[in-house]
């Protein structure tokens, strides 16, 4: 089971980063500690605390020329992790590269 599935990368989120807290979109069948462990080992960061929440899917409506289609927005699972001060996750990694 892949336990995180993409960070989350808002405004929102850009502005509690400040507080050291990170988002990720999670598989839902995981718990915090698996989410812990997933993040300290593919990041190689201490993480102090886990946040989790299930976000309901939600009924969506599409007016076309046939006239209204019903769709579904499915459910999903986010976990805020908090790391310790000093400590940080860069999602957008820039390698430099000299050229001569």
């Amino acid at each position: 089971m892949r336990i995180l599935l993409k960070p989350i990368v808002t405004e929102k989120s850009e502005a509690v980063k400040a507080q050291n807290h990170y988002g990720f979109v999670v598989d839902k069948r995981a718990n915090k500690i698996e989410i812990k462990k997933a993040v300290e080992a593919n990041y190689n960061v201490n993480v102090l605390s886990v946040n989790t929440s299930v976000i309901p899917g939600k009924a969506k409506n599409r007016n076309t020329k046939r006239g209204l289609i019903k769709g579904f927005k499915s459910s999903y699972k986010k976990a805020y992790v908090t790391l310790p001060a000093g400590e940080e996750i860069n999602f957008f990694t820039t390698e430099e590269t000299e050229t001569n």
